[in-house]
């Protein structure tokens, strides 16, 4: 049990961590975004690969901070129903959830997004956009 113990907390430093980074793309995300909205309208001069940019940086705070969330039990719930359980009961809510729902969306999105990102890792896919960014690293976040 001891065992058990230490890889569950080792699991949670890692996704306290890898959260706590996540947050520092939110300020990139927003510099990337300031600079861009600037440069556009001082210079009328633009640049798709910066919009791609935001994209992927909001896809990776929303890939990685969804654990930590979690983690943190800061994860969306609806307040005005489960108020009214005991905490016992919203915990086995909790449990059914995780079971129900979130299990297998993780199997899924794990078996389905691992060949989308190795296809376009090998193939080398590129956003049809002129000035485009390479699609597989976003396409990593998914598995």
């Amino acid at each position: 049990m001891l065992f058990l113990l230490k890889i569950s907390r080792l699991i949670d430093a890692l996704g306290d961590l890898i959260g706590k980074s996540a947050m520092w793309l939110i300020l990139a995300a927003t510099f990337i975004s300031a600079g861009n909205a600037i440069v556009r309208k001082v210079f009328n001069v633009s640049s798709n690969g910066l919009l791609e940019i935001q994209w992927y940086l909001f896809a990776a705070v929303f890939m990685l901070g969804g654990g930590y969330a979690f983690l943190r039990n800061a994860h969306v719930r609806i307040d005005f129903i489960s108020g009214k359980f005991s905490p016992r009961t919203r915990n086995w809510i909790d449990v059914a959830g995780i079971i129900i729902f979130l299990f297998p969306m993780c199997y899924m999105m794990a078996t389905l997004g691992w060949p989308l990102f190795e296809r376009a890792w090998t193939s080398g896919e590129m956003s049809s956009n002129s000035g485009g960014l390479i699609r597989w690293p976003v396409y990593g976040l998914i598995p």
